[in-house]
C-alpha cells in the first residue's frame, strides 16, 4: 500500500529528473470561475504528462538485475510515453502495447522515444492484460501498470507534494483540489500526499459524461463500471472502471466525483490555449472545466485543478481552437 513514506523516497529517486511544474493562474479564469483558480501544469513535465512521474517511480525502484531485462506497460499513450522515457533514461528495454485507435501522435512519440510498440484491437475485442501477461512470461521483463501499481502511485504523488507546498507559497491552505481521474492513480497519490502535507486541501476528481464510473463508485461506496465502450474524447482517462489498489484511497480520502460534458472540455481546452499559453489534450483538461463551469458544485474557497496531460492530436486540436 501507498504510503507517504513511499512518496517522499519516490521524490528522491526522482530528484534531478522529474520536473517540478508550476502552479499557474490568469485573472481571466478567476472572474469566469468566481474564485481564485491555480493550474497545476503537468503538461509542462517530460513526455507532456504526469504519467512520467509514475513511470519514473516504477522503473527506478526495481533493483538493477530485474530491471535490466526490461519492462512493459500497456496505455493509450501518456503512460506508454512516460514509462518509455524511463527506461530510455536508464537504458534497458521497454514494450509497450497500444490499441490500435490510439491517438497517432502518441503511438509515433513512444516509438521515438525508443520502445517497442505492440497494437491490439480494442474495438475488436483483444485484451491488452492478456498480451501483456503473455509478453512477461515469454520475456521475462516487468510489467509497469498504469495506475494499479504501488510505485506509479507514489511517483504521483510526487505532483500532490509540489502542489502542497506551492499552494501555501501562494497563501492556500484551505480549497478544493479537482483532478482528471481515470483509474485513479493521480487523484489517490496526490490524495496521500496532501493528507499528509496539506489536509486543507480536499480532492475531488473529475471524468467527461459517460466515462464516470469513479463518480458511480464513490456514490455507491463500491467499484462499479460505466459500461461505455473504451473510446471517446478525453481518452488518456478512459477506464472501465477505479483500480482495486487506488479506490480504496479515493473513497476515504476524496469527496464526490465530478463530472463535465465534452463541450466543457473543449472549452476549457481553448480557454487554457488562450489565456495560460498552455496546450491541453482532452483527458487533461476535464478537471479545468469543473473549475470554470461547475462552481456550484464546489465548497467555497479557491480550486486547484490539474492540466493533467498536452498530447493533444494535432488535427483534433486545431479542429477544438476553432470552434468545432
Amino acid at each position: 500500500m501507498t504510503d507517504i513514506a513511499m512518496i517522499e523516497a519516490a521524490a528522491a529517486r526522482a530528484a534531478g529528473v522529474v520536473r517540478e511544474t508550476p502552479l499557474l493562474s490568469s485573472p481571466f479564469l478567476d472572474e469566469i470561475a468566481g474564485r481564485p483558480v491555480l493550474a497545476k501544469a503537468e503538461v509542462l513535465q517530460h513526455t507532456g504528462s504526469f504519467k512520467f512521474r509514475g513511470g519514473w517511480s516504477a522503473v527506478s525502484a526495481l533493483d538493477a538485475r530485474t530491471r535490466a531485462k526490461g519492462v512493459i506497460a500497456y496505455s493509450s499513450g501518456n503512460h506508454a510515453q512516460g514509462v518509455a522515457r524511463a527506461a530510455a533514461l536508464h537504458g534497458v528495454p521497454a514494450i509497450i502495447i497500444m490499441p490500435r485507435d490510439a491517438p497517432a501522435l502518441k503511438i509515433e512519440n513512444t516509438r521515438a522515444l525508443g520502445a517497442e510498440v505492440v497494437l491490439y484491437d480494442r474495438a475488436g475485442g483483444e485484451k491488452r492484460e492478456v498480451i501483456g501477461d503473455r509478453l512477461v512470461a515469454d520475456r521475462g521483463m516487468t510489467l509497469i501498470r498504469p495506475f494499479d501499481d504501488g510505485q506509479v502511485i507514489a511517483g504521483q504523488g510526487t505532483c500532490g507534494l509540489e502542489i502542497a507546498a506551492q499552494a501555501a507559497l501562494a497563501g492556500v491552505t484551505d480549497g478544493t483540489v479537482l483532478t482528471c481521474c481515470g483509474g485513479g492513480g493521480l487523484t489517490a497519490g496526490i490524495a496521500l500526499a496532501l493528507e499528509a502535507k496539506a489536509p486543507g486541501l480536499r480532492v475531488r476528481p473529475v471524468e467527461p459524461e459517460g466515462f464516470d464510473d469513479t463518480a458511480r463508485s464513490l456514490a455507491a461506496g463500491e467499484r462499479t463500471g460505466h459500461g461505455a465502450p473504451e473510446a471517446g474524447l478525453c481518452d488518456a482517462i478512459l477506464t472501465p472502471m477505479p483500480g482495486e489498489i487506488t479506490f480504496p484511497v479515493l473513497k476515504r480520502l476524496c469527496g464526490p466525483g465530478i463530472v463535465v460534458t465534452e463541450l466543457e472540455v473543449k472549452e476549457a481546452m481553448r480557454l487554457a490555449a488562450l489565456r495560460l499559453k498552455l496546450v491541453v489534450e482532452p483527458g487533461g483538461a476535464v478537471a479545468l472545466a469543473a473549475a470554470l463551469f461547475h462552481g456550484s458544485a464546489l465548497d467555497d474557497g479557491p480550486v486547484i485543478c490539474t492540466l493533467s496531460g498536452g498530447n493533444a492530436d494535432p488535427e483534433l486540436y486545431a479542429e477544438i481552437l476553432s470552434g468545432g
